[in-house]
């Protein structure tokens, strides 16, 4: 139960002071009758409506960066009963949450979960190009004429990867390779590789949007700063 005026203002219409200002102006229906008493208590069963619309307070927004383990799947439930990135999270946070895009079972690394549907398909869209980093390891040296190719984009079938970094690891050998990339097709990493006759052994995204792996071992998960959000935001 809720204060009309704050269920009026947790809905983004305006302070809770002007919203006991709209209620005892008679601006404010509840289940279809006006209400002058901006100390009323509201449910979120009721209808409370503002020039004909619908008020729904926002839920809290939660933004949580995941460092994915491998053997976890990337959905909510999964029919096969396999360990999701849910299960690591569930009974710790409140709000039902999501993950941003998806990580395939056996990549590991940074996974943002949040229940802000806004952020989230802007992240996702290709328009925005948001940047991933990624740490593969790979079965054999990869050749320096295959580095080349992948930096100027493999045709693959469905389409011409596009690649924006692509380099060996410093000091790990030619096995090794560091890869940043923007586009969000299926498996896009692992076919580069195995498009030119590669198997991937370990795959790590470090890097997601502007956010690292910083003091955040393996599993483990935090939330997001308030900085880190604005950031989220500003980048797109």
């Amino acid at each position: 139960m809720m204060r009309l005026n704050k269920f009026i203002a947790h809905s983004g219409v305006c302070s809770r002071r002007k919203a006991a200002d709209l209620v005892k102006a008679g601006e404010i229906e509840v289940n279809g009758k006006v209400e002058i008493n901006p100390a009323v208590e509201v449910s979120s069963e009721d209808v409370v409506t503002y020039k004909g619309k619908v008020l729904k307070p926002e839920q809290r927004k939660v933004y949580i960066l995941l460092n994915k383990p491998k053997n976890t799947v990337t959905t909510l439930k999964d029919e096969k009963g396999r360990r999701t990135v849910m299960d690591i999270l569930r009974n710790k946070v409140k709000e039902r949450i999501y993950p941003v895009g998806r990580l395939d079972r056996a990549t590991t690394g940074l996974l943002l979960l949040t229940n802000d549907g806004d952020l989230a398909k802007k992240l996702s869209h290709p328009s925005h190009k948001v940047k991933k980093y990624y740490h593969v390891v790979l079965d054999k040296d990869v050749s320096e004429e295959h580095l080349e190719q992948i930096k100027k984009g493999l045709q693959l079938e469905d389409g011409l990867a596009i690649v924006d970094e692509a380099d060996y690891i410093k000091g790990k050998g030619k096995a090794e390779v560091g890869l940043e990339i923007h586009i969000g097709k299926n498996r896009i990493v692992r076919r580069i590789f195995e498009h030119l006759g590669y198997r991937v052994i370990k795959l790590d995204r470090t890097y997601y949007a502007g956010l690292t792996k910083k003091d955040l071992p393996r599993g483990w998960h935090r939330l997001l700063t308030k900085q880190e959000v604005i950031m989220l935001k500003h980048f797109i």
